[in-house]
């Protein structure tokens, strides 16, 4: 009888313990869009490793275009690239080791080859201009999904 417990319990330690490295391993991953302060989630996304995303925003200073590239690694969002149309205060004007200059098909300058990582980005959606999410097939205003002068947090859970 006593041998007949330890046997059902051990089984059912290890069919939790299972269950437990399914849900961790194979769950699916999101990217999160959360309120900075309240942490009140805005909208989340589906992601995978290699998963590609921007933000797309008028810069503040020099009142030109911004895209930023981030992509999903892990638990990790790297920022891959970033498209702009002009020089001024706010943006890249020198390349560091690794680094380079393309210009796509309508002569905006990407820079690439950075590959900065983070465990989350943080962003206060604009005041004056939008800021714009597009994932996958998905493009969102910041503004009409969080609001104006929003402090809000992008993480991959």
């Amino acid at each position: 009888m006593r041998r007949r417990r330890l046997l059902a319990v051990s089984v059912a330690a290890v069919l939790v313990a299972v269950s437990a490295f399914c849900f961790l391993t194979f769950r699916q991953k999101k990217l999160v869009v959360y309120d900075a302060d309240t942490k009140e989630v805005y909208g989340s996304w589906p992601v995978a490793d290699g998963t590609r995303f921007t933000v797309e925003f008028i810069h503040s200073v020099n009142k030109s275009p911004i895209k930023d590239e981030f992509e999903t690694r892990g638990s990790d969002i790297y920022a891959v690239s970033t498209t702009y149309s002009s020089f001024g205060a706010g943006v890249q004007t020198e390349l560091k080791d690794g680094e380079k200059l393309e210009y796509d098909e309508n002569g905006n300058m990407v820079v690439s080859g950075f590959d900065l990582k983070f465990e989350r980005l943080n962003f206060i959606v604009g005041t004056v201009y939008d800021h714009v999410l597009a994932i996958g097939d998905d493009v969102v205003s910041l503004t009409e999904l969080c609001g104006r002068n929003s402090a809000v947090v992008f993480e991959v859970r």
